[in-house]
């Protein structure tokens, strides 16, 4: 399986601007840019994306271990952060609240941790990765 995305960017790092596209044009010519990506601009940022993929990897791949132990989660909400520091992406910060009927705390927390590990966006980061997980 390949999944793909197409980046055009147009003028000076500064005072240019791009858009990005994806394969299931779920993002349709959306912008980015500097302003964007480092000040308070409209439009995305490879940043949020990254948290955006990195919420979604996880709360599927916790989803998917939580059914295989026998439990139905009533709802996950996963919240990422994503840090970058001196221009470097170095920090996930993943925040999970979760309803699962019948599941202990220490089985929670151990697939959670699991997922967090697991979950092929995990998997590609080389940067830290935080989970602050909280069952309700």
């Amino acid at each position: 399986m390949k999944r793909s995305a197409k980046a055009v960017w147009k003028g000076t790092i500064k005072e240019g601007s791009g858009v990005l596209t994806t394969q299931s044009t779920t993002l349709n010519q959306t912008q980015y840019s500097f302003k964007s990506r480092f000040e308070e601009g409209v439009g995305t940022n490879p940043e949020e994306l990254l948290a955006a993929a990195h919420a979604g990897c996880f709360t599927m791949m916790t989803s998917s271990l939580l059914s295989e132990a026998g439990y139905t989660p009533e709802s996950l909400e996963t919240d990422c952060k994503i840090s970058l520091t001196d221009g470097k992406i170095s920090l996930s910060e993943l925040t999970l609240s979760a309803k699962v009927p019948g599941i202990s705390e220490a089985d929670f927390q151990k697939i959670a941790n699991e997922a967090k590990e697991k979950c092929p966006v995990s998997v590609a980061f080389s940067f830290e990765k935080t989970l602050t997980a909280t069952l309700s």
